[in-house]
């Protein structure tokens, strides 16, 4: 990515970021300084990744700090940033930490500074799974606007492709808003990957007759027992590559891991629009009054996940086990800087 296309920038009196919506056709950078506008930000998807959201969330959280004087008011702003949307811990995570900083602003510039580095283990151990010429699945956007770093899941395939080793991606679509159809193949192309967009009922023929290697996807909140709450369509990409026998990986940071709770069960579900579904680019596609299903995510279980790929390398089964030994891991990305 190039500097103008950076996901998010601080300015001092703003928030800068890169209208995500108005990809890849315009690279439009818009500016939230208010509550109202870092919270819609958020909730319109201008601004989207878990990792991403986590950034733009505590540098909005520091400049609410600066303009809003009275204490009980910039506590309910504050929570409001944080509620955004429910299903990504890494927003909660990164206000948290924020607010429990004495310099709240250099708080949230370390928590960018240490994705940046994330990314980069994460990239670097992700590269040593995917073998020379292989075909890889990926599901959604998990690039470097998704994290405001390198990226997690692309990160890794773009590392590989930059060590030599010509991965060919196949890109599901990702309805209903096209992450994948407008996020991914875009920032594959610019990274000079080999790409391949296909829709998301596509994914399970690809699987089988396409010689995919293996899937790799990124998440937005992960239990204890590995059970991934990701983009809704993942849990159905990983059941096809179960079946054929194809290694599934998540590629995320520790950051996006809940250990709080024990298993998927317990991990809320961002229910959008109805006309998210019922629409297509602005165009209607069902008739007037049609009734639409629109969770945002879906949890696949930890049973079907190969390994996650995180700052600290490749984490494996039992994940009952060795999921909630990352909890007292040392913050690599602080050490290093």
């Amino acid at each position: 990515m190039n500097e103008a296309l950076d996901a998010v920038r601080w300015l001092g009196d703003a928030v800068e970021y890169i209208d995500q919506r108005r990809l890849p056709h315009e690279d439009l950078i818009r500016r939230a300084a208010t509550v109202d506008e870092i919270e819609t930000a958020i909730k319109t998807l201008a601004v989207r990744g878990a990792p991403c959201i986590g950034v733009f969330g505590a540098y909005g959280v520091a400049l609410l700090r600066s303009s809003v004087t009275d204490d009980d008011a910039f506590r309910a702003a504050a929570l409001r940033v944080r509620n955004a949307r429910p299903t990504a811990v890494n927003l909660m995570w990164a206000v948290d930490r924020v607010l429990a900083a004495q310099d709240m602003l250099a708080e949230a510039r370390a928590i960018h500074d240490e994705q940046r580095s994330i990314d980069d283990r994460i990239a670097a151990a992700g590269a040593e799974l995917i073998s020379r010429d292989a075909r890889i699945l990926t599901h959604c956007n998990t690039g470097p606007i998704a994290t405001a770093g390198g990226g997690t899941a692309l990160g890794c395939i773009i590392a590989a492709a930059k060590a030599g080793k010509r991965p060919h991606v196949f890109v599901d679509e990702t309805r209903p808003l096209l992450q994948g159809a407008r996020l991914t193949y875009y920032e594959l192309e610019r990274a000079g990957v080999d790409a391949t967009l296909i829709v998301d009922g596509a994914a399970a023929i690809v699987l089988q007759r396409k010689n995919v290697d293996l899937v790799i996807v990124g998440a937005d909140r992960i239990a204890r027992n590995g059970d991934t709450a990701n983009k809704v369509g993942t849990y159905g990409v990983a059941i096809a590559a179960a079946h054929h026998g194809i290694p599934f990986y998540v590629a995320a940071p520790r950051s996006t891991f809940d250990f709080s709770i024990q298993s998927g069960a317990e991990i809320p579900i961002e229910e959008r629009p109805a006309d998210e579904v019922t629409s297509c680019g602005g165009t209607r596609v069902a008739q007037e009054g049609a009734r639409a299903y629109n969770p945002a995510f879906d949890v696949t279980p930890g049973r079907l996940v190969t390994a996650f790929i995180t700052e600290y390398g490749v984490v494996r089964p039992p994940y009952q086990e060795s999921v909630p030994d990352l909890a007292y891991r040392p913050n690599l990305a602080a050490m290093a800087r």
